[in-house]
């Protein structure tokens, strides 16, 4: 009579599986095998370089001056027909006067180095705080459009932790038609020293895991958002130099956020 009532128990005994002692020491390696791998080599693997035989060369001008100006080597030594200098607004951070675009600012510094005008593509990108490099990418995808240039191949120039990246999301919006390479520059100052003395390196680290992480598995639709774009004609040829803006370049910081 009583036998469904017997039924109702608050708690019985189960059988469970624990790790042996060896188990656990092989889950704590299991987990702390890829974060050492990555506290030693994470930065060297973010700053990939792999040039491609190409006629373009893109520079982030966000870099800034000394970036820009290894930059301007690496296009009379590559052989490149064209420099494509792109990046948004300035910030007051990095610029004396906030509102300056940093593909203006490249542009004047590869002129001052020596880069023959005529092979100098301006592509401001918008006004943007989020997805900078995409909009990057997209505002060279432009400038190429407005000037009837298809490369088969092209290298991005950026800031080393920077580089896989900006290869990643330059190569979405290019699409398959054309490759797409990298070189990374790092300062000399921190070549010498490992990035976990430095709170800024670190900082920066783990913004560019996230982001090249975030790259890697989505995209956010961004490729079907262009597709129905037009053009902009503010995406080619070498923009006007307002008189004043020689002075806020030379105030410019080597390397704002990005």
């Amino acid at each position: 009579m009583f036998s469904w009532f017997r039924r109702l128990r608050l708690v019985q005994r189960r059988t469970i599986r624990c790790p042996t002692w060896f188990g656990y020491f092989c889950l704590v390696a299991l987990l702390a095998g890829p974060l050492a791998w990555w506290f030693v080599c994470g930065e060297s693997f973010l700053s990939l370089t792999r040039r491609l035989p190409a006629d373009v060369l893109v520079v982030e001008g966000w870099i800034g001056r000394d970036g820009v100006g290894a930059a301007a080597v690496e296009f009379k030594r590559g052989g490149y027909q064209y420099i494509i200098a792109t990046g948004g607004l300035g910030t007051a951070r990095g610029w004396a006067d906030p509102g300056w675009s940093y593909a203006d600012g490249a542009d004047h510094e590869l002129i001052r180095l020596g880069v023959p005008e005529e092979r100098i593509v301006v592509a401001p990108s918008g006004d943007s705080e989020t997805q900078r490099t995409y909009e990057s990418a997209v505002a060279v995808r432009r400038a190429l459009e407005v000037r009837s240039m298809h490369p088969k191949a092209l290298n991005v120039f950026t800031w080393g932790p920077h580089a896989r990246r900006s290869r990643l999301v330059f190569a979405k919006v290019q699409g398959p038609g054309t490759e797409v390479g990298v070189v990374s520059w790092t300062p000399t100052r921190d070549e010498a020293l490992p990035w976990w003395r430095s709170s800024d390196r670190a900082k920066e680290l783990l913004t560019e895991t996230a982001g090249y992480l975030y790259e890697m598995f989505f995209d956010s639709g961004r490729m079907s958002n262009y597709a129905g774009e037009e053009p902009s004609p503010r995406g080619f040829g070498h923009s006007e130099l307002n008189a004043n803006r020689q002075d806020s370049w030379f105030n410019w910081s080597w390397r704002p956020l990005a």
